[in-house]
């Protein structure tokens, strides 16, 4: 006489439920994760200051660092997977309202200023509008050597840059990204977000 059972079906149902059990939890802890990428990833600060009529947006997790004379933002990511850091920049310059200097004009004297940078290159311009102002976009590349001391190795790192040069009615803006070259894809696309939230009056 021989016996049959069903243990090995009622066994391969458990180990399924279990299974189950563990994807659902997996799944909830990657969903839980990238809810709180995109948290901290779409987090913004809002800039505004006296000094010159503009307002935008920019990453709330960047941190401020040095700003020289005529910068009135200046920005760094810390979590940039390199020594030299994606940083934003914005420069404001007066003008004349009388005798406004054409776009082109500006851009050679920022290529102009820019010449002494390591093995710098200019890469591409087109004309564009930021809120209705005319402004021109430009791209270039240089490179830097981020750690510059003695006994402490350090590779050159190429740096990719886009810059906006916004005219408004007596002031000249100039909004800078830099970045790494490795991580400018993710940068750029962060930049953009913040030119489209300006307001210049």
């Amino acid at each position: 006489m021989t016996e049959t059972t069903n243990d090995a079906p009622i066994y391969a149902l458990r180990l399924r439920a279990k299974d189950l059990g563990v994807v659902i939890l997996a799944v909830c802890c990657l969903l839980g994760g990238w809810a709180l990428m995109q948290t901290t990833t779409t987090r913004t600060r809002r800039f505004q200051t006296d000094v010159a009529p503009l307002t935008f947006a920019y990453p709330a997790g960047w941190i401020a660092t040095d700003m020289p004379e005529n910068v009135l933002l200046r920005v760094a990511d810390p979590g940039t997977v390199s020594a030299f850091k994606t940083t934003l920049t914005v420069e404001s310059r007066l003008l004349d309202p009388t005798s406004l200097p054409t776009l082109q004009t500006l851009l050679d004297q920022r290529v102009a200023e820019r010449q002494a940078l390591p093995s710098y290159h200019f890469l591409a311009d087109a004309e564009a509008t930021v809120q209705g102002v005319r402004a021109l976009r430009s791209e270039f590349a240089y490179v830097t050597q981020p750690i510059d001391a003695p006994r402490r190795a350090a590779l050159p790192v190429v740096v990719h840059a886009c810059e906006y040069i916004i005219v408004a009615t007596d002031q000249t803006y100039y909004v800078t990204l830099v970045a790494p070259e490795g991580e400018y894809a993710a940068a750029i696309a962060q930049f953009e977000r913040v030119i489209a939230s300006m307001k210049v009056q």
